[in-house]
Order: structure tokens, then C-alpha cells, then sequence
């Protein structure tokens, strides 16, 4: 595969598996020598989903094979209980302690801030470096919409703390539970608005480019979704480890989906310029197996 030193092209492949080869720019420029890092994404596990201990039992199986599976540490991409139900969250934590590992997450639109705050963490806004990667996790969801959020503080917080990665050497992940990317129908119509935050993550995301490798989401239950038409910075949502949806939008959106439904969680790591993304089916061995080309954006 040739090399890409344009910062308006992007290199995208997706593999004959449940494998996503993805060569952000950034590590393309940075010539792949950083470090190997592994690490693990789980989202919507959604503790009290019809008011039964389905979502819990399924949480301790996903979280036995986090505990298990290669990665140094674990984002929670958002929707942690379902509906605000405040003792799942006691429930989600004694569950999550047996990893073993450190996990980090974010609020979703089902997890009011103030019980987010009370029982995961303060601040909600929060930076994560682990050697050469800064992770960035922000709240951007709401009880009251499926649509996201971002404050003028948010941004001036994403913006200097992505300044200051790049003046370290680091590269940068944003994660937020809502994407920024614009979507319709057949796709659920859930993102950032322009109004809303949209324009001015566009903004510093184009500034930075060169030091942000993606933005992470979940929210959608899709299995593993994402854009292609932002190059260079890769904007993913990853499944949920509950339940996901066919919508067939490899036939009728843009971007892409692998064609994989079950419930999971992603392996990520990051070594010699790509960025792989491994789909775990919690409990299952056998994957189904699909190839994109090589794309490459002018």
C-alpha cells in the first residue's frame, strides 16, 4: 500500500474479517514508530434494561473476557445503566472492578450527570495519557435528547488540551458518546447539531489533524459504524455490548457497517502506523468475514 504524506488524503482498508485496518495520518506521518498500545472498547451496557438482571449477567460475561483479552486499559463509551436507574450503577461497579485493569468512562443520554459525577467520576471532562496516546472523554449526551452537545467550554478544553499534546509528542482519540457526524435516515438521525457544537469540533479537529487519530462514539447500537468522508481524522461508533441492530446501511448510507449484530466489544491497538479494530463477540469464537477496498480521499 503506498504512503500518504498529504494531509487532505486518507489510506482506509477494512480486512477479510471482524478485523478495521485503519492508517490514520497522523501515525502515517509519525512513520510508525511509537510504541505498540493495546487497549479495549466497550459501550452501552445498559444495567436495568426492562427493569431485569439480563443487562447485568450480560456485563459480567463481557466483562470476564475484557478482563481476559489483550489491552491495557478499557473505554466505556457511555449509556452505563439504562433509563438512570441509580442502583445499577453499584451493580455496573462490582462488576467492572473485576477486570483488573484501569476503565474509563463516559456518560451516554440514559446517564444523568449529576448520578455520572456521584458514582463513576468528577470531573466528567477528563484526559487519559497512556505513553504516546492522549485520550480525551467527554460528556456530550443528555438526558433529555438523543441528540449531542458541546459547550464553548468543551471546545476551548478539546482545543488546548490537543495543543498541548501535540507540543508532547502525543497523539490524540476524542471520545464522546453522541457523534459530530451529520447522519439520516436509514441511520438513526442522532449527532452534534451545527448549532449545537458541531461547527466548532469540525474546527479543531481540521486544526489538529495532524495529531488526532479519531473520534470515538457509541450510541447507536449498530455494531461497529462509522464515516469516510472526513478524511483525514477516522470518526468511529463501536457496538454495544447489550444489543445491536441491522439497519442495512452498507446499501443505503454512506460510510460503513460491518455486517456483524451480535453483542461485543472492540480490541484496539495501535503498532507500525495502523490501527486495528478486533471485534469480540461476547461468548462466541466465529466471526463473519467481510472486505472494503483500499480508499483513499482527494
Amino acid at each position: 500500500m503506498s504512503s500518504i504524506t498529504e494531509t487532505t488524503r486518507r489510506t482506509f482498508l477494512r480486512s477479510m474479517t471482524t478485523n478495521l485496518v485503519l492508517a490514520p495520518l497522523a501515525l502515517q506521518a509519525y512513520g510508525g514508530r511509537q510504541r505498540k498500545a493495546p487497549f479495549l472498547v466497550v459501550s452501552d451496557t445498559h444495567l436495568g434494561r426492562s427493569d431485569n438482571s439480563a443487562a447485568a449477567e450480560q456485563w459480567k460475561k463481557t466483562a470476564a473476557e475484557l478482563g481476559k483479552a489483550a489491552g491495557d486499559l478499557v473505554l466505556h463509551l457511555g449509556d452505563i445503566v439504562d433509563g438512570g436507574r441509580e442502583p445499577q450503577y453499584a451493580i455496573y461497579k462490582e462488576i467492572r472492578d473485576k477486570i483488573k485493569k484501569p476503565v474509563h468512562e463516559i456518560p451516554g443520554n440514559h446517564d444523568p450527570l449529576e448520578l455520572f459525577e456521584k458514582h463513576i467520576r468528577q470531573p466528567i471532562d477528563t484526559v487519559v495519557d497512556h505513553d504516546w496516546l492522549r485520550i480525551l472523554l467527554l460528556g456530550n449526551a443528555r438526558v433529555d435528547s438523543h441528540d449531542g452537545f458541546l459547550t464553548a467550554a468543551q471546545l476551548k478544553w478539546i482545543d488546548e488540551h490537543c495543543a498541548d499534546a501535540a507540543a508532547r509528542g502525543r497523539y490524540v482519540i476524542l471520545c464522546m458518546h453522541v457523534p459530530a457526524h451529520a447522519n439520516g435516515h436509514p441511520d438513526r438521525g442522532w449527532y452534534v447539531k451545527p448549532a449545537d457544537g458541531q461547527q466548532g469540533l469540525y474546527e479543531i479537529v481540521t486544526r489538529h489533524q495532524q495529531h488526532i487519530l479519531a473520534l470515538f462514539h457509541g450510541h447507536f447500537h449498530n455494531g461497529i459504524r462509522g464515516w469516510d468522508d472526513h478524511a483525514p481524522v477516522h470518526e468511529i461508533l463501536f457496538p454495544s455490548a447489550l444489543y445491536n441492530q441491522d439497519r442495512e446501511l452498507e446499501q443505503q448510507a454512506p460510510g460503513y457497517n460491518l455486517p456483524e449484530f451480535r453483542p461485543g466489544f472492540m480490541q484496539v491497538t495501535i503498532e507500525e502506523g495502523r490501527m486495528s479494530l478486533n471485534y469480540h463477540m461476547t461468548g462466541r469464537q466465529d466471526a463473519v468475514k467481510k472486505r472494503l477496498e483500499q480508499k483513499q480521499l482527494q
